[in-house]
């Protein structure tokens, strides 16, 4: 393929009569070379016909709006959105998924192809990723945060002329009536397998606001990331034919039967999971950008003589309930759930209380870490009191923390997000992990310590992500703090990317036998 004059493509095809018939205005200028001109449309229909290495017209027509310069694997994610009414980007954390996306809607918007772009995301990010980059990259163009405890004030907003709204997933559901009249041209989906099962509300909700006409990017750095039978969801919303009717076929092309209650995946599931998840454009870190690398460390930290001593005990009634009644996944889960809490210093009892134990041990090694970090340190932790147990001792000790967790609101997150990368303080951030794995760049930091592990391994990963992405000046260290013997079988679980959930019982088992 040639570009002419910036004007037109020539082709080299063996039958010019399949791009002719479709693009009347396309001319045969050889035996199998034809001459196209290079506009939106005509970049579109050859796309379809499959014809490969098509570049979208944005490269001559656009001026690449912001105060960022693109990097070329941006350019060419942008160039790729364009050209098509459904797909994915399953480029990797950090690699500038949100600033490719605005960059080609806003080229759609300027070539009058949509108007109104509605997007769909985590409510963490909905202002400290989603508006904030919007205001970097096109600040030229109005957008809406539709969220707040009034439901009025939310159709207000979808109402309202704001070219790109802003929504989290679940609130959608609230509104989804105003969004269906207010015909939203691109709907773009962030985090996207957080529509992964398709018979949840969520699911149902974004699949019912969708018209035939609609355009719908998908965003996911980790596609299919726990069982290959996640990708079902994304593919009805995306490649609809490209999957069976119903879920059941589905599974039984990518997973095989155990047991009565196992699945395991098949030799091709991955063969069959990328051919469904399509049209679809990935970058990995390595390939697009020149970021310091990114390095994992362990640190061993007994647990205190009170600690062991419960644990001890917590197990060996486990063992006993163990004999006398069926393990289900639900009271392993919460067994185990236990002895990660009594790991991190707080467990919460049946009655809902909060029985503080010593972990002095692990307390001081996070604080060794954050003394000889040269710049700012993440702190994720699992459990809510112990982000609290952790944040007094910093604070105690004269180090500047600030907590991120489910219940600091949305406009104090981002409040605590900027202060954190643009001011000397807060030097630690001390976050749940599900309050800040997504899209939040916190790149003033780069040592990431995990108090805890938690079962997630798309949470585990994406929270990495938050320090070693596009902006990080500095290597990258990852430091995981471990003690007691479940933990470091679920640090292992993480590290292998095994799905904990799937595992729950093999783990549990292992542990009353003491492995």
């Amino acid at each position: 393929m040639e570009i002419i004059e910036n004007k037109a493509l020539l082709l080299k095809v063996r039958n010019p009569d399949r791009i002719t018939t479709v693009i009347p205005k396309a001319k045969k200028v050889g035996d199998n070379e034809v001459l196209v001109k290079w506009g939106l449309e005509e970049a579109q229909v050859l796309k379809n016909l499959r014809i490969k290495d098509v570049p979208s017209p944005i490269f001559k027509d656009y001026s690449w709006s912001g105060m960022y310069t693109p990097f070329d694997h941006q350019k060419t994610t942008a160039s790729f959105l364009t050209l098509y009414r459904r797909a994915f980007c399953f480029s990797e954390q950090g690699t500038g998924k949100t600033g490719s996306v605005i960059w080609a809607a806003d080229y759609l918007m300027k070539k009058k192809v949509i108007r109104r772009v509605l997007v769909l995301c985590p409510l963490s990010i909905m202002q400290s990723a989603w508006q904030n980059d919007l205001f970097s990259f096109a600040i030229h163009r109005t957008s809406a945060v539709a969220h707040s405890h009034s439901r009025e004030k939310r159709i207000q907003i979808v109402n309202g002329d704001a070219e790109f709204v802003i929504c989290n997933y679940d609130g959608l559901n609230i509104i989804k009536d105003e969004i269906k009249e207010n015909n939203f041209d691109l709907i773009v989906v962030d985090e996207a397998n957080a529509y992964k099962t398709v018979s949840t509300t969520r699911w149902k909700t974004l699949a019912s606001v969708i018209k035939p006409d609609t355009w719908v990017w998908m965003l996911t750095g980790t596609p299919a990331a726990q069982s290959p039978t996640d990708a079902y969801g994304l593919a009805k919303i995306i490649n609809p034919t490209g999957v069976p009717k119903f879920f059941g076929s589905f599974r039984d092309m990518v997973m095989h039967k155990v047991t009565q209650f196992k699945w395991a995946p098949k030799p091709d599931s991955n063969t069959i999971v990328h051919n469904v998840l399509q049209p679809a454009i990935r970058f990995t870190k390595e390939e697009c950008l020149d970021l310091p690398e990114i390095t994992y460390t362990t640190r061993e930290v007994p647990l205190t003589a009170q600690q062991y001593k419960y644990y001890e005990i917590i197990r060996k009634e486990m063992i006993t309930k163990a004999a006398g009644e069926e393990i289900t996944t639900v009271n392993a889960a919460a067994n185990l759930n236990k002895l990660l809490q009594l790991s991190c210093g707080a467990v919460y009892s049946d009655s809902g209380e909060v029985v503080k134990f010593d972990a002095s041990n692990r307390i001081a090694e996070l604080k060794e870490v954050i003394e000889e970090a040269s710049h700012k340190v993440l702190v994720f932790a699992p459990f809510r009191h112990t982000i609290e147990i952790i944040t007094e001792s910093l604070i105690a000790s004269g180090v500047t923390a600030e907590i991120i967790n489910g219940s600091v609101s949305a406009t104090k997150r981002t409040d605590i997000f900027k202060r954190f990368q643009e001011n000397d303080d807060p030097k630690v951030l001390v976050i749940q992990p599900q309050a800040a794995a997504h899209g939040v760049t916190l790149t003033a930091a780069n040592i990431i310590v995990w108090f805890g592990p938690i079962t997630s391994v798309e949470t585990y990963l994406q929270a990495n992500a938050r320090v070693h992405r596009a902006g990080q000046r500095n290597p990258c260290t990852v430091v995981r703090l471990q003690g007691s013997p479940v933990e470091k079988k679920m640090y292992k679980m993480l590290e292998n990317k095994v799905d904990i959930h799937t595992r729950v019982i093999d783990l549990y088992q292992n542990i009353l036998e003491g492995d």
